[in-house]
């Protein structure tokens, strides 16, 4: 013990005496550290443990993926999911439903969102209640109207209540009606980002649908649950025709699936590359620490010559290193607690559970401290053992200032540039192809204007304007209200066709033509002005009218895209289209009679984006909102300035028609939807990280690079002495430096650009952008040779500046 704390007291001398060389190693392990902390701190979060859920390993939803990609769960009747408990594999399942409420008392009324739970969920995901209690069983009986009690979410007893502790057995009046408050849940239970959770009762009809999750019993496997529930949906699918997915193939899955599938692929690409950040951050590392132990072989062969053995030098040569390891370390967590909300801000909106907590966690620290210890023991061991053993004669008779270095040692600092070189290339590589990738997917012509819009979301209450005309009039009142506003210029109704991932995809039949395989649109539900906001031009025929509207003619519009897929040869003006899925199988949609009828199309539009903003155009069937209405729907509006100071505003008028109307939290701008599309936010979490990481890679790169160099002319000040001494000029002793770096640098270019090339179908997986593409690489290489040349002259300029007699001396 006496011993290591010897070594430790030296170490930290030998430290504090060469600060140069300290600061950069622990800065250069800082940066590798901090980055790879951050990311491993995301991924913790996100994928590794995103729920605060007892057990969630083992809550699974019910996938139905088609032929055309979807794969999303999907909802059952109450009577359904009764007969799902009684299977064998299923140990629990519980019911939801969504719904938008009120809470009045403002100038207009608060929205609430409103999630309504059987009795069991609460028991089921194993999270207690902050204050006071959740509701159980008892308080929602199967087929019994539930107690009227509810639990606040989090968010909303802080925003609502501002806290207060006091509000249990208090009463809190959701559209119209009364709830007694039995308890706040705390803050990471965020389930389906709900304000107010309420009792659930499943109704017995078929035309209520319920989300569910549900457990498995121990020891059954998805598989096994897959095979027992498959004949059960065949069978259901054959009591409900087109509810379920054409095609489709029953999937047991976690609930963490879908972040996985978003996710899991673009975190591992990012741990990735600080993974090869860190590499060439521990690269420069050894570097300084094989340049450090060079310059000390006559200390180490002093050593020698009074006793002391290989492993005790190594030892101490260990002990500095994971001195400066652990420093590093430590700087490196500092950065990354500093830096992981900076990520976080970037990272998709809904591409992580809203349950995930994002801070440096225990696991997250032993990682640090394990990669600290193994870059502290791995990349100074080699270092070590090279200077462990010194030639003790050939040192003694040597000046203190001769430093002498072996062929191993250059030749392992060529291997050290050339992979930090190739590393640092590839990353550039990388995060030119992203950030081409990105620029490419938001200069895309998106087919309309979203400049100045935003949708309004309005959610109509249950129980409300229940008949086809109040309904339909009452959308199109509150439209006109908001229209004839001061500053905005037009509206529209746009029930499910805001872009740009806009429509539901149905079969459509043509008229006189036979059905293809796939044959199928999205289907959009909007009126007459909804061409006319979003600037989509019509390229033949006409658009239906207001009168044609509000009686819900059977008119459609199609986009160009569908006149290619399916009229190629032909007018498509005056053919008739078929949604045959198109009627009221919902208990809360109104259609007009004989909605899944024949429609006439009267015009073609230009193509707009509506399936992402890297997918091509759909083909797209446009037809009267009165067609087929919910209990919801969207106002796009069209204003002179910027939308959202207007919001307000809309809100005020919109009561003045309905003081019980709320419009839905979250409406937004369309540019905002752009932006929170998820291949637009991946794209610019990976564009700014490889841009960062990058950079980062560079400065290191560059920085190894100056160490070696200047190593190479600390050697070598004896020859260049003699050379300058024997009439040699400048210019020649500067190309002698930059020959001598020359070779590590043009073999790792190389090597970084066969990389590039090699794993470019694998960063094509994730990037838009190609790493084959010229330009690309000639600007990163120009960049990177251009650094390297800079790094390399500041030392090669001190070479000629040797002087002769001064050389001549140290000889």
């Amino acid at each position: 013990m006496q011993t290591l704390l010897q070594d430790f007291r030296f170490a930290l001398r030998q430290l504090r005496k060469n600060p140069g060389f300290a600061l950069t190693a622990i800065l250069s392990l800082a940066l590798g550290i901090g980055a790879t902390v951050s990311v491993f701190s995301i991924i913790y979060s996100v994928l590794l443990n995103p729920w605060p859920y007892a057990d969630s390993d083992h809550l699974y939803q019910i996938h139905l993926p088609d032929k055309s990609g979807n794969d999303y769960p999907w909802s059952l009747t109450g009577p359904q999911i009764r007969q799902l408990r009684q299977t064998h594999a299923i140990a629990d399942i519980s019911g939801l439903s969504q719904s938008r409420l009120t809470v009045t008392g403002k100038d207009v009324p608060e929205d609430v969102a409103g999630i309504q739970l059987t009795g069991n969920t609460f028991q089921m995901l194993g999270v207690s209640a902050m204050l006071g209690r959740y509701f159980v069983p008892s308080d929602a009986p199967d087929k019994h109207d539930p107690q009227p009690v509810a639990v606040l979410g989090y968010k909303f007893w802080q925003r609502h209540y501002n806290g207060d502790p006091s509000v249990i057995g208090k009463a809190i009046e959701l559209t119209h009606k009364s709830y007694t408050i039995i308890g706040v849940m705390p803050s990471r239970f965020t389930w389906y980002d709900g304000d107010v959770f309420l009792p659930l009762k499943m109704e017995g009809d078929q035309k209520t649908w319920y989300e569910m999750h549900l457990r498995l019993k121990p020891g059954v496997s998805p598989a096994a649950a897959e095979a027992e529930l498959i004949p059960l949906y065949q069978q259901f699918d054959k009591e409900r025709l087109y509810h379920f997915p054409k095609g489709y193939k029953l999937r047991v899955r976690n609930i963490s699936y879908r972040y996985f599938h978003r996710m899991g692929a673009t975190l591992s690409l990012l741990f990735g590359a600080v993974a090869v950040l860190l590499a060439i951050a521990c690269g420069n590392v050894s570097i300084l620490l094989l340049a450090r132990g060079t310059a000390r072989q006559h200390e180490f062969a002093v050593r020698s010559a009074v006793g002391a053995s290989g492993f005790r030098i190594v030892r101490q040569l260990l002990t500095e290193s994971l001195l400066l390891a652990l420093t590093g370390t430590g700087l490196g967590v500092f950065l990354a607690y500093r830096s992981l909300s900076l990520i976080i801000a970037q990272l998709p909106e809904h591409s992580f559970p809203h349950e995930a907590d994002f801070h440096i966690h225990l696991p997250v620290m032993l990682f640090s401290v394990g990669v600290a210890l193994l870059t502290g023991v791995l990349f100074s061991l080699f270092p070590a053992l090279q200077v462990a053993r010194p030639e003790i004669g050939q040192m003694m008779q040597s000046s203190t200032r001769k430093v002498a270095g072996s062929v191993r040692g250059k030749q392992l600092h060529t291997v050290l540039i050339a992979g930090q070189i190739a590393l640092t290339l590839l990353l550039l590589t990388a995060a030119g192809a992203a950030i081409e990738g990105f620029l490419q997917m938001i200069h895309t012509p998106l087919g309309y204007d979203p400049h100045r819009v935003m949708s309004v979301g309005i959610p109509v209450h249950e129980n409300t304007f229940t008949s086809w005309g109040e309904r339909s009039n009452y959308f199109e009142q509150l439209r006109t209200k908001v229209g004839v506003m001061p500053g905005v210029v037009a509206t529209a109704i746009s029930t499910n066709a805001t872009p740009p991932a806009n429509g539901w995809t149905q079969p459509v039949e043509i008229l006189g033509k036979p059905a293809m395989d796939q044959q199928e649109a999205s289907v959009n539900f909007v009126s007459p002005e909804y061409f006319d906001v979003l600037h989509i031009p019509v390229r033949q025929g006409r658009l239906w009218d207001h009168t044609e509207a509000m009686r819900g003619a059977m008119l459609a519009i199609v986009n160009q895209a569908f006149v290619k897929r399916y009229f190629p040869n032909g007018d498509i003006l005056g053919h008739s289209v078929r949604m045959p899925q198109q009627n009221s199988y919902a208990r809360y949609q109104l259609t007009v009679p004989n909605s899944d009828g024949w429609l006439q199309v009267v015009g073609v539009t230009g193509d707009a984006l509506n399936d992402g903003l890297d997918k091509p155009v759909k083909p797209a069937v446009f037809v009267p909102f009165t067609i087929n209405m919910w209990l919801w729907t969207q106002i796009l509006v069209r204003t002179e300035g910027e939308p959202l100071p207007m919001l307000h505003s809309i809100q005020q008028q919109i009561a003045s028609v309905n003081p019980d109307q709320q419009i839905v939290t979250g409406s937004d701008t369309l540019e905002t939807y752009i932006r929170q599309e998820p291949e637009w936010a991946r794209g610019r979490l990976i564009s700014i990280l490889f841009a960062a990481f990058s950079a980062l890679a560079l400065v290191l790169a560059a920085v190894g690079l100056y160490s070696v160099v200047s190593y190479l002319v600390a050697q070598r000040t004896s020859e260049f002495g003699i050379r300058i001494a024997l009439g040699a000029r400048k210019i020649d002793v500067l190309k002698i430096v930059l020959a001598s770096a020359g070779v590590s640098v043009g073999s790792g270019v190389v090597v970084g650009l066969a990389l590039s090339l090699g794993l470019n179908r694998l960063i094509g997986r994730w990037v838009a952008g190609s790493a084959h593409n010229p330009v690309v690489l000639l600007a990163v290489s120009a960049l990177l040779l251009a650094v390297c040349l800079f790094a390399c002259l500041l030392p090669a300029r001190r070479a000629t500046g040797v002087d002769p007699m001064e050389a001549l001396r140290c000889e």
